[in-house]
């Protein structure tokens, strides 16, 4: 069968382009715009403008249909994310290509929306996704990139004549952060000159439509995609227009009324859970932190996680029962591509900081101890996690032995990257206007390095000799078929981010290139930090 198989992609791509060719000129436009069409676009613009159709027609009637059509196509789940980047990237082709046809006029175009990560967070690839789709149908996108400051933000939006600002953000401490920044808009008298879009992982619509707009005079809204901010933007440029019976949509109702909060004081729960106190505390080989460098890609490869890889990073959407093959046509041989140039080019500088320690337990800390010198055995910092309120009661010092025992246990921390070079190279991509190829390089930068994460627990979990409980395939190590588990410092059993200052100073990340944020997040973003604890309990959970 695979003999054919070049020669069966070559008959329907000859196919599909003796279909195009049939079409008239304008219909062929827009779906070279719909179909991601590359090859012969050029030729079709130049007949266009040769039949006396003016540059700026083009795009406003045909072209910018095409991503109309995307757009409806997406929204309907008929679309999957990487074909929409392929459309926008011909679009972009398209309209630099006209660029230099078209007679300068003073207008201002559609519109122009400013955009910025808040300050502390150093993700952006929600944002650059909103940038591609608006700044390709027609916007002009001012993107100013991450760890933006409100003033930042607010000196960008009247540098660049701004109608319309937008926020994005990863973190929970990003939602304080976006609320913060429209309170300072609104003591500064500005609350009322540019309408604001919100979006991000951490965001909820509930909380920007009904409790941001609830003490923000101006209009706020939240956008779930790029393609909501699309409509949000223009509502809200008909809206600034004037155009009649414009408005924008209805903010979201609450459905279940808040009641109000009783003024109690709040009792700290330590009372440990009933988690096991007697289990066995492995040996370590060593006592501190060690370096490593330089982590060959097949080390961890093994460990990458493809159905978070292509439909949770990359957007593509197999029907239920589908995942092997969509994985197996249009996943793996991209992923394979990808692997080699990644190496090829140099741009993975995979490295580990990691470490044990003696530690032991006290209510809801974990105390971290001296292992030599004069102070050993005396504390030498501590970490406080939050406890369930209900259900086991679980808080992560529970699987530690307590202070009242007499013994001392050990935990291990690890910080790995995959190095800024990964991330400068999908920066370059997307400056390139090569969308979908950004989309896929940075995606697979993330699950790469979570990917080398679960390869150096694998590590530790054999150093402390408690390997031998280890799932026998790939699917049950991913669901926690281990001893132990990995803790990532921001997620539910330990939400406080800050606590990763203890933790750098433990391992001192610095030595691998790997630093905090202001708002406490590790940069490069490709770096992931855990706690990663032995005791056989403990699994995920939710310290609510």
């Amino acid at each position: 069968m695979q003999l054919f198989e070049g020669v069966e992609l070559a008959v329907s791509r000859n196919v599909r382009a003796a279909e195009l060719a049939a079409l008239p000129l304008t219909e062929r436009l827009q779906r070279r715009i719909v179909d991601g069409e590359k090859v012969g676009l050029t030729d079709d613009l130049d007949l266009a403008m040769s039949e006396g159709i003016k540059p700026l027609l083009i795009i406003n009637e045909h072209l910018l249909e095409g991503m109309k059509v995307v757009g409806e196509l997406f929204g309907k789940g008929e679309m999957q994310l990487p074909f929409v980047l392929q459309s926008a990237e011909v679009m972009k082709n398209a309209v630099s290509y006209l660029e230099p046809f078209m007679e300068k006029t003073d207008d201002a175009g559609r519109g122009t929306m400013l955009l910025a990560t808040v300050k502390g967070d150093v993700h952006d690839i929600g944002k650059n996704l909103v940038d591609i789709i608006l700044s390709n149908n027609g916007y002009t996108v001012v993107n100013i990139g991450i760890k933006q400051t409100v003033n930042q933000i607010i000196d960008a939006a009247q540098e660049s004549n701004a109608d319309v600002i937008g926020m994005s953000g990863l973190l929970v401490k990003s939602t304080v952060i976006m609320k913060e920044n429209l309170e300072e808009l609104t003591n500064r008298g500005l609350a009322e000159k540019w309408p604001i879009v919100l979006g991000g992982a951490a965001l909820t619509r509930a909380f920007v439509e009904q409790d941001l707009a609830a003490v923000f005079p101006g209009e706020v809204r939240y956008a779930r995609d790029a393609f909501e901010g699309l409509r949000l933007m223009d509502a809200m440029m008909a809206v600034k227009r004037g155009v009649f019976g414009a408005e924008l949509p209805a903010l979201r109702e609450r459905k279940i009324p808040l009641r109000p909060k009783k003024e109690e004081t709040q009792v700290v729960d330590t009372k440990r859970s009933d988690v096991a106190e007697d289990v066995g505390i492995p040996a370590v080989p060593f006592f501190g932190s060690r370096i490593i460098k330089g982590v060959p890609l097949a080390d961890y490869v093994g460990m990458l996680d493809e159905r978070a890889l292509f439909m949770g990073q990359w957007g593509l959407k197999g029907a239920r029962g589908e995942f092997e093959a969509m994985a197996e046509t249009e996943g793996r041989p991209r992923l394979r591509a990808l692997l080699n140039q990644v190496q090829s080019k140099g741009w993975l500088n995979a490295a580990v900081v990691y470490g044990y320690f003696p530690c032991v337990s006290e209510g809801n800390d974990l105390i971290i101890l001296h292992h030599e010198g004069d102070l050993k055995g005396t504390e030498r910092t501590r970490f406080s996690f939050p406890r369930q309120s209900r259900d086991r009661r679980l808080c992560l010092s529970d699987f530690f032995v307590s202070k009242e025992s007499g013994k001392t246990d050990v935990v291990a921390f690890h910080v790995v990257t995959m190095g800024n070079v990964i991330s400068e190279a999908a920066a370059e991509l997307f400056a390139a206007n090569n969308y979908r190829e950004y989309l896929e390089l940075h995606g697979l930068s993330v699950q790469l390095t979570e990917a080398l994460a679960e390869h150096w627990h694998a590590r530790i979990r054999e150093e402390l000799s408690v390997r031998d409980q280890d799932s026998p395939d790939l699917q049950g190590i991913l669901d926690q078929g281990y001893r132990g588990s990995r803790y990532s410092y921001g997620y539910p059993a330990c939400p406080d981010l800050e606590q990763q200052l203890q933790l750098c100073e433990l391992l001192e990340p610095g030595r691998i290139g790997v630093e905090l944020s202001e708002e406490f997040q590790l940069h490069p973003e490709q770096s992931t930090s855990a706690i990663i604890v032995h005791h056989p309990e403990a699994k995920y959970f939710n310290a609510n």
